[in-house]
């Protein structure tokens, strides 16, 4: 996996996971290069904009099974071992994974804050100090509706007071409008892109969704690049080639 961020003189792309490093890279190898490698994504993201502060975060994918679900859940690790107050929000209302990941209950979630029947306090469950998880509660029939609600955008609010970091697992773009709905309110959208199997179209047309709503779009994750001689790669391209 590779990170990629828009400089002034051009695009940076570091390595960051691999097809075996998947899962809670951060926490099971803390020392490899994968998860320095998540740091420096870290970093990236803390410098991407001298203007805004980078609270809130989506991410999302073209496609389904690109890694985006990894990818939040080691980015929020990460910002959590960094000594922030971290939550990851499964936004994923229709293919959720976030209580699978981290074998929690999914009875109270998204769907019962947004729908009144829970707190936010109700739902939030921990995972250490530093990292709390909000599952997506059950399924709902309308899902892109509830996400667009003023009810999420509260959400959103509340979960910035309570946390310096908050980091949301959306769905696929070429699917639903959900991520385009949530990029639209957070402060950055991370878009993930799977190597060997997402095309290039499929990137070109997510770019363009996300820039139809105004998406802040602070930079791209290449997911399961090969990485065999385990060192860090460093890719520079210039303007015209992004």
């Amino acid at each position: 996996m590779f990170f990629s961020k828009k400089k002034k003189h051009g695009k940076r792309k570091e390595v960051v996971d691999n097809k075996t490093n998947a899962g809670f890279t951060v926490e099971d190898r803390p020392k490899s290069i994968v998860a320095e490698a998540y740091k420096t994504l870290r970093t990236n993201i803390q410098y991407s904009s001298f203007d805004k502060e980078i609270k809130t975060i989506a991410v999302t994918s073209a496609e389904m099974a690109e890694g985006k679900s990894t990818v939040a859940r080691n980015i929020a690790l990460t910002f959590a071992q960094n000594e922030k107050n971290v939550i990851l929000i499964d936004c994923d209302l229709r293919k959720p994974s976030v209580h699978k990941n981290f074998k929690a209950s999914n009875l109270v979630g998204v769907s019962e804050i947004l729908l009144g029947k829970a707190t936010f306090e109700e739902a939030i469950q921990r995972h250490n100090d530093n990292f709390c998880f909000l599952t997506s509660g059950k399924i709902p029939p309308n899902p892109s509706e509830m996400l667009a609600s003023y009810a999420m955008t509260k959400l959103i609010e509340k979960s910035k007071e309570e946390y310096d970091i908050i980091v949301l697992d959306t769905a696929p773009l070429k699917l639903v409008t959900d991520a385009q709905i949530l990029s639209a309110k957070v402060d950055g959208t991370i878009l993930v892109v799977r190597a060997q199997r997402t095309k290039k179209d499929a990137v070109i047309e997510s770019k363009n969704l996300l820039d139809k709503v105004g998406a802040n779009i602070i930079g791209t994750v290449f997911y399961a690049v090969e990485n065999t001689r385990e060192k860090y790669n460093y890719y520079y391209a210039s303007e015209d080639q992004q």
